[in-house]
This record gives structure tokens, C-alpha cells and sequence, in this order.
């Protein structure tokens, strides 16, 4: 992932409804309580948003999944491993501005980690 030709278009940021909510009048979203917690907003690629929704939202209903054009957040985006020593996308530019989110779609993930991707994810 550290080079441009391997970096996806987009990455995404899986949040409740309720810590979204505020974003929308204030135009910028500050992250879940363990983005506060580990200093960067984590966020997923196409590739791993399936397993991430699994381990870290399963049984959840009040979800909304934000879709934000990579290049958007420029160098402030770090890919760090993570599970499994995969590379995953940390943002550190701070509260993320609702005008870098291409797209929002609600999104449920049943008891056992299972759920259905919106159609956009790529």
C-alpha cells in the first residue's frame, strides 16, 4: 500500500448514527470514541470493511458507512498494520470534513457478523 498504484480509490468509515448525527450540522465528523481513544480515525478498504463490520459491529442496527475518495485526505492518511498484520488506512488530519465523504448509506450487521454490503462498496 505504499505506493500510489496500490492505493484504493476509496476507504470507509463505519460509525453509529447516533455519533454521526452531530456532523451534519457542524460539517465535519470528529470519529468514534476509539478514534478519540487511539489519536487517528480508523478506517477500512473495500477489502476489509467485511471483517471489520464482523469482529467490531456485530448485532448493530445503527450504523451508517461513509465512503471517502482517498486522495481526498492526502498525506494525512497513514496505512499502519493492524490485524493481522495487514495495512490498514489511519487518518490523523483530525475531524474528517463531510465534504471529503463521496457517499453515506445505513448498513446492519446481524448477531453472528454477517451483513450486506451497499452495491457502491469498491
Amino acid at each position: 500500500m505504499s505506493t500510489a498504484s496500490a492505493t484504493p480509490e476509496f476507504i470507509y468509515k463505519i460509525a453509529t448514527a447516533s455519533a454521526y448525527a452531530p456532523a451534519r450540522l457542524v460539517g465535519h465528523f470528529e470519529g468514534m470514541p476509539i478514534d478519540a481513544e487511539d489519536g487517528y480515525m480508523h478506517f477500512s478498504t473495500a477489502y476489509q470493511l467485511a471483517e471489520t463490520l464482523r469482529l467490531h459491529f456485530a448485532g448493530q442496527s445503527d450504523l451508517v458507512l461513509l465512503a471517502v475518495r482517498t486522495d481526498d485526505l492526502g498525506s494525512d492518511i497513514v496505512w499502519e498494520p493492524s490485524r493481522g498484520g495487514e495495512l490498514f488506512p489511519h487518518y490523523y488530519g483530525g475531524p474528517l470534513a463531510l465534504a471529503s465523504i463521496v457517499w453515506e448509506a445505513p448498513i446492519s450487521v446481524a448477531a453472528d457478523g454477517s451483513c450486506q454490503l451497499p452495491g457502491d462498496v469498491k
